[in-house]
């Protein structure tokens, strides 16, 4: 019988227990037999690897927390210094001097020693040891000198400088964008870090290339290996004749079916339907069989599970699968034969479900419609309503019926927060030429109303069969920043009920429900918005806050998300009876890995997606220096307020250029205040200001008050 970790994390965590050597651990845990001694040092082994214990210098082994230290990653600033951010719930962040880094880099999971805690002031510690690195590849821009060279990161939370060699066949030029492999960390007594350049990206000025970097930054890759691409070839340009061998595959080539999307996508992978008998409705959502295709533990499933998502920048897209798949045989591409998972789904006139089917099945869309040309049509454009007369009928019953579903949603607790979007136009050469914003239509909600049912309706039937699942999870909020929402919340009057804890969404609704169609609508969605955490996968049934749901799930997309393509597998499983004990453990044993990794994934791609916007928003407001714009100050600092301007470019007014008085940041009311005048910007003001300039390699825009 194995050593239970369990068992010597309880003995460690004992308030007796003293730091013992190995031999004082086998003793205390009665451990003779020569297999489970072996089994012990790499226990001891593998905790002190992953930060859970600490060996000594006298080679005695310590919970953490025993002998004053923390567990954490860092988080460097640009002029030296660091902070560390506890793991542990409740910890406060520790400052890192620069001379304390312990050759800790950015990002880096470490151990820190907290040296001294003063009342009222920050703790400070130094870095003991490095559990994990993070940078193990940077991108940034090559400086040639005299025997050798250097780079400088683009990421200004890394050291200001890397000694590089080149490698051999590599054309690298002065003020190149380059990749490098670190080959030697930073160490205690302050020498920069090694490494060898592996990548020539190309010249900054070249189209794209920006891009790229960023792209290299998160390690997202370009190409697909060899091997992925040689199963993608099999698909290229097949064309299906009819149904496949599956034995219960529904033919629904006669359902009217269409898909709706933005006009340029390529990669369709869910379709709709709607059938009306008297007051009831029969929702079809019929989704890509990409299971089908990418089967298990082959090179394109491999690779998918790596990439976990699609990934999508100003320029371009990264898809998950390759474009034989994502954009050919997976997209249901209209008037071609397709293979879809169909769930049909009885609604009632009150809009609530009733009971649904779901299986393999074979369809064929008439339409490939647009948002706007959807949008179109239920506004009552004559031109739009004539050449899609046939389904007109159909798309005002699915505005309906996306009424309805909103209608149970919105009363049973759901958030609804409809922010501007986004899109930035490019030209040929990757300059930005227009930001467009937009927010959400009728189209836009018929399908996320749609696929909200059936991604909830599919992770009830299994939560009910009790057997491993992915589920999309969202927790609920607390700690620091439910704290601070509160205070928030007081400041605008908008939070007068002693009893009212924010703890469920219909705390949330209520407040939403008070500043709607107010000035401070926006700026008190957004600060509730950011106080929520990120929903992410898990193995566990943890429920939807935002959605207010107990069970929730990702189905719709499996063309560009793995988590969906593995809920299809599940599903298929299941159809086919093969959901047996030891497919079930097999199942529980991947999955707690597989969701991490997908959760971890979607995020680094959020961050990519994010600083490409902001790097091109940047560029578009640098041919507007001098220009004046009104705006709303979206968030306040210690070192001045940012406003937000229309067109979603959020810019900083430094508190160095507010010249009338000598503002202090007072963190209670959110806002900087006048020392002589006790004048107060906060957050919601609206305030006109000027663009002064730009910093694109800290993604910022400047402006200077009116």
């Amino acid at each position: 019988m194995g050593i239970k970790k369990r068992k010597v994390l309880n003995l460690m965590f004992q308030e007796n227990y003293r730091p013992l050597t190995f031999e004082g651990l086998q003793k205390a845990l009665n451990i003779t037999g020569e297999r489970e001694v072996q089994e012990l040092y790499n226990m001891m082994e593998k905790l002190e690897k992953d930060g859970s214990v600490i060996k000594t210098r006298q080679g005695r082994y310590s919970p953490l927390q025993g002998i004053g230290l923390l567990l954490g990653k860092i988080q460097a600033h640009f002029q030296g210094y660091a902070f560390l951010i506890p793991e542990a719930v409740g910890e406060k962040d520790v400052f890192i001097p620069p001379d304390k880094m312990g050759g800790a880099m950015h990002n880096d999971r470490v151990i820190v020693k907290v040296l001294k805690e003063t009342k009222g002031r920050r703790r400070e510690g130094e870095v003991v040891r490095v559990i994990s690195r993070h940078n193990r590849q940077v991108v940034g821009t090559f400086e040639e000198f005299k025997g050798g060279g250097q780079v400088i990161p683009d990421d200004r939370h890394l050291p200001e400088k890397i000694h590089v060699i080149r490698e051999k066949g590599l054309a690298v030029r002065d003020g190149d964008k380059v990749l490098v492999q670190i080959t030697r960390w930073p160490d205690i007594y302050g020498n920069p870090p090694q490494g060898k350049v592996i990548e020539v990206i190309g010249s900054l000025d070249s189209p794209g290339v920006d891009i790229t970097s960023i792209q290299r930054k998160y390690g997202i890759p370009s190409v697909f290996p060899a091997k992925v691409m040689k199963e993608a070839k099999n698909f290229d340009g097949i064309r299906l004749q009819g149904a496949d061998d599956e034995k219960e595959r529904w033919d629904l080539t006669g359902l009217p079916t269409v898909t709706i999307d933005g006009a340029d996508a390529k990669d369709l992978d869910d379709a709709v339907s709607l059938e009306k008998d008297g007051d009831r409705y029969r929702l079809g959502v019929h989704i890509a069989d990409v299971s089908y295709y990418v089967r298990a533990g082959s090179a394109l499933d491999r690779e998918a599970a790596k990439r976990a998502t699609s990934v999508y920048l100003p320029d371009r897209v990264i898809p998950m699968l390759p474009p034989q798949l994502s954009n050919g045989i997976c997209s249901l591409n209209p008037g071609s034969l397709r293979l879809t998972i169909s769930v049909l789904i009885n609604i009632d006139q009150e809009g609530c479900w009733q009971d649904y089917t779901f299986s393999p099945s074979l369809i064929s869309v008439d339409r490939r419609m647009t948002y706007d040309e959807v949008n179109g049509i239920l506004q009552g454009d004559k031109e739009l309503r004539k050449e899609y007369g046939t389904f007109v009928q159909t798309f005002e019953e699915m505005a309906k019926l996306a009424g309805l579903l909103k209608k149970r949603r919105i009363k049973r607790g759901a958030l609804d927060f409809n922010f501007p979007e986004a899109k930035i136009i490019l030209d040929e050469r990757g300059k930005p030429l227009e930001i467009k914003v937009r927010r959400e239509g009728l189209a836009e909600s018929i399908i996320e109303e749609f696929m909200l049912l059936c991604n909830e309706v599919i992770a009830t039937h299994f939560q009910e069969l009790k057997v491993p699942f992915v589920y999309r999870i969202h927790e609920q909020p607390e700690g620091d920043k439910l704290f601070a929402l509160k205070n928030f919340l007081s400041l605008m009057n908008l939070f007068p009920r002693k009893e009212q804890k924010l703890s469920s969404p219909r705390d949330f609704q209520e407040i939403m429900e008070k500043v709607k169609g107010t000035s401070a609508e926006s700026i008190v969605n957004f600060v509730m918005l950011r106080t929520l955490p990120q929903a992410r996968y898990s193995d566990k049934p943890l429920g939807h806050f935002g959605l207010s749901t107990r069970y929730y799930t990702h189905f719709t997309s499996p063309i560009r998300r793995y988590p969906d393509l593995m809920v299809h597998r599940i599903l298929r499983l299941s159809l086919n009876k093969r959901l047996t004990g030891a497919e079930t453990r097999k199942l529980a044993s991947i999955l707690p890995k597989l969701v991490q990794h997908c959760s971890e994934q979607e995020r680094l791609a959020i961050e990519a997606e994010r600083e490409c916007m902001d790097l091109k928003k940047v560029e578009f407001m640098e041919s507007r220096i001098g220009e004046e714009f009104a705006g709303i100050i979206s968030g306040v600092t210690s070192f001045g307020f940012f406003v937000e301007l229309p067109n979603t470019v959020e810019g900083l007014i430094h508190i160095s250029s507010l010249n009338d008085d000598f503002y202090f940041y007072d963190e209670k009311s959110y806002s900087l205040i006048g020392e002589r005048t006790a004048k107060k910007y906060s957050l919601g003001d609206a305030v006109r200001v000027r663009v002064e300039r730009v910093d694109k390699e800290m993604r910022t825009v400047y402006f200077s008050l009116l």
